[in-house]
């Protein structure tokens, strides 16, 4: 075995300094290799130190000769203390290859954030987050990601080693269906904001798919942050009892999105800003590869977490994730906006999901799930209903929603659709609810909360009618609150739906449309 080391601790504001054409990157010096020469191992070391306010990523450039089989990086750095309210380090970590790092990712070869302490890549397997593949001969790039730097900077340490090698062989990657065994046209239940061991969760596909079907999911979509090496690894759990859909969770440094039912196979790059411009191009991609642009947790109050793109670009939004938090409760509030904003000024509506954001014990998958009127249970035909605003968010499968309108002659319309009446035309609203045993009833409009049931009595179950007009009622949706303790504060939601239009104005239309 060689060991060398190497120190770009000095000198680093004399780097190069470019834009990749997103967010500001910085380069450093080239960490060289010599050829094998009878050697089986080798090693270089790397150390540096990052200011406050480095650029969001810094490229470790790595030459690798001829016949190597792995590549194996590991990496420390410091934490040192910092005062009440100011943030300390944080450096997450990725691999490029002899493809570069242009934005788009044609080199991406694997992103572990601050999940994991070292990894390795070769062509017959990967460290999860990585994808297997050779480790062909040119220069590479270990991609560090300082998330946040203290006051008295980041220093690191990049341990890189080689082995040299016969490659071994890269798997065929299998996928899992895009349909399973469905009920024809129904209510089919699903969680589409998943993490697993391939980013920063701690459950393997197998045990994701295994509490999906304890919690009586349909469907449920992968969406590990910035990688989609977990792709392959999905087929074993799907089957006719539940479908798998495959996408990633885009995580920038301006908010998240989740890229819902993509190819598999489809990697969306994550490196840059909402200032850099270059959102829409990549939700395009997302849509090429037919799948759905799903902001994430707009309202997280995580770094990073806020979502500063604008929804102009969304299929849909994640109104609810996770255990009901101020934070939905915030995201409800904006996206009720937004619905009265696209009524009134003729826009296309954004229709609300829900998901868990399920990482590891005691994450529970399934609080909350997206319930969707889908033709059947295939990939397309659950993005149809979601993309049509055909659906409701629950807190789990115990509770069901049934929220339609009637009016003029006996027509009829049910969540996410348009009961198209005269204005003055006199409509009936009705909801009926089961597994929500104390939880009061709302109905919202574009005019607020114009009413409120009693509590539903301890079996959950319960029917409410309300009597309205479109020129009266933009829209009508419904939330099922659980009690609160005190005061006017509403308790949290153990449900709530997309909205049904009334009148036959025609500018809120079902769905975004591109």
């Amino acid at each position: 075995m060689c060991d060398d080391t190497h120190d770009h601790a000095r000198g680093i504001a004399r780097r190069a300094l470019f834009a990749t054409g997103a967010a500001a990157a910085l380069t450093l010096g080239t960490v060289s290799f010599a050829a094998a020469d009878g050697q089986s191992q080798e090693t270089r070391t790397v150390r540096g130190t990052l200011p406050p306010g480095a650029p969001d990523f810094v490229y470790v450039p790595v030459d690798i000769p001829a016949g190597v089989r792995e590549l194996r990086v590991s990496y420390t750095y410091d934490r040192p203390s910092v005062p009440a309210g100011t943030q300390g380090n944080a450096l997450d970590i990725g691999l490029f290859d002899q493809h570069g790092t242009e934005l788009g990712g044609t080199g991406f070869r694997g992103w572990s954030g601050g999940a994991r302490t070292e990894f390795f890549v070769r062509a017959d397997d990967a460290t999860p987050g990585y994808v297997p593949g050779p480790v062909r001969e040119g220069t590479w790039y270990v991609a560090l990601g300082p998330y946040t730097v203290a006051p008295q900077g980041l220093s690191y340490e990049l341990t890189i080693t080689l082995t040299y090698g016969e490659p071994g062989e890269t798997p065929r990657p299998v996928y899992p269906p895009a349909r399973a065994r469905g009920r024809g046209r129904d209510w089919y239940r699903g969680d589409c904001h998943l993490h697993s061991w391939y980013s920063d969760g701690r459950r393997t596909p197998a045990e994701i798919a295994a509490l999906a079907r304890a919690a009586g999911l349909d469907f449920i979509n992968s969406s590990d942050h910035n990688t989609h090496a977990s792709h392959p690894h999905w087929a074993d759990e799907a089957g006719d009892d539940l479908l798998i859909m495959l996408g990633e969770e885009i995580t920038t440094r301006n908010g998240h999105v989740v890229a819902l039912g993509t190819e598999p196979g489809t990697f969306v790059d994550w490196r840059y800003r909402a200032r850099d411009n270059r959102w829409a191009r990549f939700a395009r991609d997302i849509r090429r590869a037919g799948g759905l642009v799903v902001p994430a947790h707009p309202h997280a109050t995580c770094v990073g977490c806020g979502w500063k793109f604008g929804f102009a670009e969304a299929d849909a939004v994640e109104v609810w994730n996770g255990p009901y938090t101020p934070d939905d409760e915030a995201t409800l509030a904006e996206w009720d906006n937004l619905l009265v904003a696209s009524v009134r000024q003729g826009r296309p509506w954004l229709p609300a999901m829900g998901n868990s954001d399920a990482h590891r014990d005691p994450d529970s998958i399934g609080l909350p799930q997206t319930v969707v009127l889908a033709d059947d249970l295939t990939r397309e035909a659950i993005q149809e209903g979601i993309r049509a605003g055909r659906s409701y968010v629950a807190e789990s499968g115990n509770v069901s929603l049934a929220f339609t309108a009637t009016g003029g002659r006996g027509q009829r319309a049910g969540i996410g659709e348009r009961l198209a009446v005269p204005a003055d035309t006199p409509v009936t609203v009705r909801l009926e609810v089961s597994g929500a045993p104390r939880c009061s009833l709302r109905l919202v409009t574009d005019q607020g909360t114009l009413f409120t049931s009693d509590p539903l009595p301890v079996t959950g179950t319960g029917t409410v009618e309300w009597r309205t007009t479109p020129s009266y009622a933009a829209y009508v949706r419904a939330e099922v609150r659980h009690e609160t303790a005190a005061g006017p504060v509403p308790g949290a939601l153990a449900a709530f739906t997309n909205p049904v239009f009334l009148g036959e104005v025609s500018g809120a239309r079902t769905g975004a449309s591109r």
